[in-house]
């Protein structure tokens, strides 16, 4: 083990035990497809948890290298990712993901498949080292407006989010990797994405009990190792605090009522519903006052400078008073709880591989809709001109990752072209461009952007004949020469689709 200086407080961090704690509690990130040396250092003195994102991912062996890094500081180190599969992909952020999303194994309704889904990506992130996921998430989309969570949901019915919850922690922790799932007590039935704002949440108690917590008792009831927190304010539960604050929330809805004994970790504190109110020492202190137990942060703020500043305002408020040190000491053992699961539950070598389930979940995830009155589609044989209508992407599924149908299409049918359109104008833009070619307009949650539905009544006025691919949530009236419903932007779903058109 390497050893380096010690930290910037006063005490020294190899024998303050408080301090361990405040870093022990932290879930940070960093830049860089190798650990830095501050990253290393900080394992020396405490910090348990490391967060990944895509920017930290060039392919499974470096990866794999790079988690045997921090393992041969801290063999004991949580290697966590935002791994949901579907849109939501940091193992596959540059292509598209090999797993179609939660909205595509609901539509779909076999929780075998979602076990055998979710056992397959564990089984991957546990081979390159990753042992916590921030997944599933366990919201009911029951608001059809809702901009941040969409297809990362299983559906929009409470019974059948909690039964492919269940299944997807199951699957997944059978792989020997941490389920977290989200976003409790439910960011289903909002309009604001906590990214940028507060998402408030009006619905009475009975409602919540009902609708919103019932896939995290299912959760729980399949043993899901942690909780992650939403940063939504629910007045029927605390009128004062978003929930990642909110002690009623933690402690005593989740731990007291639910009866969870696991580990709960705070959604990112730097996405503007806690940064923005409360900042991110302040809102770290009164999440760990409020019951939870791991502090996630580093999607933005990935550098020492966050850990030091955020280790010393947690050292600060116990010493002040404001955070007893017991409940300090609580969640830094609940982090080294969880470390010691996932080192005692290592998953044996391939047991129960099978590669290809994600393509064939999104194969049996598709609708496919034909014209009325149209007769059978007759599939393409020539390449055709691909409009990619392209909405602003939400920070949590991000616009570096590719998505559509074009790259399957081209591979299928050579000579397939594509532009990407966006705005008033979008539907005579792509028809300029289109020629004299057949049109594949694609779409992602139609019925949220006027603008889409717009540049579609224009192109299927002029080309009835064109094909409609939506790869959000297929709330939109399905029209077009055939109309077929993805459930989810993943590769593996533009590739079923794709499929389907050039019919082979």
């Amino acid at each position: 083990m390497t050893t380096f200086a010690s930290g910037t407080t006063a005490s020294n961090p190899e024998k303050d035990g408080l301090t361990r704690d405040a870093l022990t509690v932290l879930q940070p990130g960093f830049t860089g497809t190798t650990a830095p040396d501050w990253l290393l250092r900080r394992l020396g003195e405490g910090l348990a948890s490391v967060g990944l994102f895509g920017r930290n991912i060039a392919s499974p062996e470096q990866l794999a290298a790079l988690t045997a890094q921090l393992r041969a500081e801290r063999d004991d180190v949580l290697v966590a990712i935002d791994e949901e599969g579907g849109d939501v992909t940091r193992l596959e952020v540059r292509t598209g993901s090999s797993f179609p999303g939660n909205h595509a194994l609901g539509a779909v309704d076999d929780v075998e498949l979602t076990r055998e889904v979710a056992f397959e990506l564990g089984r991957r992130l546990a081979a390159c080292g990753v042992n916590l996921n921030w997944a599933p998430s366990a919201d009911v989309n029951s608001n059809a407006a809702n901009p941040v969570i969409g297809v990362r949901s299983f559906g929009a019915d409470t019974a059948l989010v909690a039964r492919h919850t269940a299944a997807y922690v199951t699957g997944l922790q059978a792989a020997g990797v941490a389920a977290c799932t989200k976003h409790f007590p439910g960011h289903g039935d909002t309009a604001v994405d906590s990214h940028h704002a507060l998402p408030r949440i009006d619905a009475d108690a009975s409602v919540l009990a009902d609708r919103e917590l019932a896939p995290f008792r299912a959760a729980m009831a399949a043993g899901t190792r942690a909780v992650m927190s939403a940063h939504i304010l629910v007045p029927a539960l605390d009128p004062d605090h978003p929930a990642t604050l909110s002690r009623p929330v933690l402690t005593d809805l989740l731990r007291g009522e639910l009866g969870y004994t696991g580990l709960i970790v705070t959604d990112g504190m730097e996405m503007q519903a806690i940064a923005a109110t409360y900042g991110i020492e302040r809102g770290s202190v009164l999440a760990v006052a409020a019951g939870a137990d791991a502090i996630c942060v580093g999607g933005g703020l990935a550098d020492d400078e966050t850990v030091r500043r955020l280790r010393d305002a947690l050292v600060a408020a116990v010493r002040s008073g404001e955070l007893p040190e017991e409940r300090l000491a609580e969640a830094a053992e609940r982090v080294r709880e969880l470390a010691r699961w996932t080192s005692a539950d290592a998953p044996a070598a391939d047991g129960g591989r099978r590669p290809d389930v994600g393509l064939v979940a999104a194969r049996r995830a598709l609708t496919v809709t034909g014209a009325e009155g149209a007769g059978p589609f007759t599939p393409l044989t020539e390449p055709p001109y691909v409009a990619a209508f392209t909405p602003v992407a939400n920070i949590a599924v991000g616009d570096e990752t590719p998505w559509g149908v074009a790259a399957e299409l081209a591979r299928l049918l050579p000579g397939t072209e594509t532009g990407s359109y966006t705005g008033a104008d979008a539907g005579r833009a792509a028809l300029e461009a289109s020629g004299g070619r057949r049109v594949v307009a694609v779409v992602r949650d139609e019925h949220r952007h006027p603008w889409m539905a717009t540049a579609l009544d224009t192109l299927l006025h002029a080309r009835p004949d064109t094909v409609v691919v939506e790869m959000g949530v297929p709330q939109a009236e399905p029209r077009g020469a055939l109309h077929i419903a993805t459930h989810g932007a993943a590769r593996v779903c533009g590739r079923a689709a794709a499929e389907v058109i050039a019919g082979t």
